[in-house]
């Protein structure tokens, strides 16, 4: 075995494969407050987002991911942590992974510490886009529903 090929096979371990296959929250909501669409340009990996929000937290969360395994272990770890969080917690968890990935940060903190299982990706910058999609559309989501907030207010 090459060494190309040990690095793919810890690339998608035994972890990834499993969060792959049992992503939570994974239906559509009906009629949900906000909806967002993300897509990677280079891989085609699209997923959109679904939520509810009361009180400034995620009451309900839906997805449909159509990505690689490593885009489907993510959305995996994000949505296992979605309902509850507020939109400076989905922000900081986002960004928290994307240093993790683009910059050599650490893996970031609870909740989002199930990202640990994605380290081995950050050799794969064509991979990062993938991974960031469920993060980027929760986000988009709660910053929409915010500033329909704002514009709302008199």
């Amino acid at each position: 075995m090459s060494d190309r090929d040990d690095e793919m096979m810890k690339l998608y371990s035994q972890r990834i494969l499993a969060l792959a296959a049992d992503i939570p929250h994974h239906e559509r909501l009906d009629a949900p407050d906000a909806t967002v669409t993300k897509r990677s340009p280079l891989c085609g990996s699209t997923v959109t987002v679904d939520v509810d929000v009361e009180d400034g937290r995620i009451t309900r969360f839906g997805q449909d991911v159509k990505a690689c395994a490593l885009g489907q272990a993510s959305a995996a770890v994000f949505a296992a942590q979605a309902e509850g969080l507020t939109l400076e917690e989905a922000r900081a968890g986002r960004d928290a992974l994307r240093a993790m990935l683009k910059d050599e940060g650490p893996v970031p903190s609870a909740p989002f510490d199930g990202y640990a299982a994605l380290e081995p990706a950050r050799a794969y910058r064509n991979r990062h886009a993938s991974i960031l999609l469920v993060p980027d559309a929760t986000v988009a989501a709660l910053e929409q529903l915010a500033d329909e907030k704002i514009a709302a207010t008199p």
